[in-house]
C-alpha cells in the first residue's frame, strides 16, 4: 500500500475514533505505531524501534523518551508522544531537547497521534531547534505532506539528504509565514513595492494607507476567482467528478512525462488536443475532452517508492498497475487504447 493511502487510513481512524483516543497509550497504539509502520519500520523489532528509550542526561537518570528509531545501528530519530486530546506546544518537548544532544539523532518528532511536529538542529549543530521545520495534521492531510514524509521512510532514509531537505522545508515555511504576514498587514516596504507597480504618483502617507487596505482584499479576491474557475470547470461536466486542482498541487516532471506518454499512445485514435491533464492532491487525472466523465487514466505518483497507473475498462472499473519507471506506462498501451476506443464508440 502506498504511503499516502496508509496516511489516509490513519486520518480516517483519527476522525472516527477521536473520542476514545484521548490517552497517550491509546494514541501510541492506534496512531503512532501504525504511522511508523507506514514509514516501513518494524515496530516489533527492538533493534529498530526502541520503546521507552532511556539515557542518562546530566544529573537526570533513567529518563525516558517514548520511542527511538534506529537506522544502521544508530539512533536516528527520537519520538515523544502526548494524548490526542492535548494540543502540542514546545513545553512538551523538554525530554527531546535533553536527549537530542546526547545521542546520534538528527531528528525528533513530537506528536499526539494526530499532529506531528518534526525538529532538527538547523539553527545550531547538535542543539534541537525550538521551531519545527515541518508539521502536519492527519485531520487535514495535504498531498505535499506525503511527499515530505517519503524522505523518512526506512528504505529511503538518508540522514544528510533528509537534513538538507529539512533546511529547504524550513526556508519554505519561513517564506510562507512572511507572505502571510504581508498579506494580513502589509509592511511599508511591501506597500512601496506594490505602489511602484500600480501608480506613477508620489506615494504620500494617504496613498500608502489606501494601498495597504487594498492589498489583502485584492489577494483574497484573486484566490476566490481562481478557486471559482476551478470549481466551475470541475462541475460543468456533471457527475463522476475528478478533484479540482488547488494552489497546493505541485505537478511533477514525472507526471508531465506520464501525461505525454499517455497522449502519445492515445494519438493512435484521437487528436492529442482532446487529451487533457488535471492534477489534484490525490492523483493526476488524464481525461478525454477535459470531461470528468471520460477518464482515460490516473497517475498515482505521490509515493517515490510505490507508484501506479490507473486504467479503466468500458464500465469505468479502475485497475491499479505498478509503474516502477515512467516509461513502464507503455506496458499498458492496450488498456489505454481500449478505454479510448470505448469512449469513441459511445459517441457514435
Amino acid at each position: 500500500m502506498e504511503l499516502e493511502a496508509r496516511l489516509e487510513s490513519l486520518a480516517e481512524k483519527v476522525k472516527q475514533h477521536a473520542e476514545i483516543l484521548g490517552t497517550e497509550e491509546a494514541a501510541k497504539t492506534a496512531l503512532v505505531m501504525p504511522f511508523l509502520q507506514a514509514l516501513g519500520y518494524d515496530v516489533f523489532n527492538p533493534d529498530e524501534v526502541v520503546p521507552e528509550f532511556t539515557c542518562d542526561v546530566g544529573g537526570r537518570r533513567h529518563e525516558k523518551v517514548d520511542y527511538a528509531i534506529r537506522v544502521n545501528e544508530h539512533v536516528s530519530m527520537l519520538i515523544e508522544c502526548k494524548p490526542s486530546s492535548q494540543a502540542l506546544s514546545i513545553r512538551h518537548a523538554s525530554q527531546l531537547f535533553r536527549y537530542f544532544a546526547t545521542t546520534d539523532a538528527k531528528f525528533a518528532i513530537l506528536t499526539n497521534g494526530a499532529e506531528f511536529k518534526f525538529y532538527s538542529d538547523l539553527d545550531a549543530l547538535n542543539k534541537m531547534d525550538e521551531r519545527p521545520f515541518f508539521e502536519f495534521d492527519l485531520r487535514d492531510l495535504r498531498k505535499a505532506d506525503a511527499r515530505a514524509l517519503a524522505k523518512f521512510q526506512k528504505g529511503d532514509f538518508d540522514p544528510e539528504a533528509t537534513r538538507e531537505a529539512a533546511a529547504s522545508l524550513q526556508m519554505e515555511r519561513a517564506v510562507e509565514k512572511a507572505i502571510e504576514s504581508e498579506l494580513e498587514k502589509p509592511s511599508q516596504d511591501f506597500v512601496r513595492i506594490i505602489g511602484k507597480q500600480v501608480t506613477d504618483r508620489v506615494l504620500t502617507a494617504g496613498l500608502k494607507s489606501a494601498l495597504a487596505r487594498h492589498i489583502p482584499n485584492a489577494f483574497n479576491s484573486l484566490i476566490r476567482e481562481r478557486l471559482n474557475q476551478r470549481l466551475t470547470s470541475a462541475m460543468s461536466d456533471g457527475g463522476d467528478e475528478e478533484p479540482a486542482s488547488t494552489s497546493e498541487v505541485d505537478t511533477t516532471e514525472d507526471e508531465m512525462e506520464g501525461f505525454r506518454i499517455v497522449s502519445a499512445i492515445g494519438a493512435e485514435l484521437v487528436d492529442t488536443s482532446r487529451i487533457v491533464m488535471r492534477d489534484s492532491q490525490s492523483y493526476c487525472a488524464i481525461l478525454l475532452d477535459d470531461n470528468n466523465r471520460k477518464p482515460i487514466a490516473r497517475l498515482r505518483f505521490n509515493s517515490p517508492t510505490t507508484r501506479h497507473l490507473s486504467t479503466f475498462d468500458a464500465d469505468k472499473n479502475e485497475t491499479l498497475n505498478p509503474v516502477a519507471e515512467t516509461r513502464d506506462i507503455y506496458r499498458y498501451k492496450e488498456a489505454i487504447l481500449a478505454r479510448i476506443q470505448s469512449m469513441i464508440d459511445d459517441e457514435s
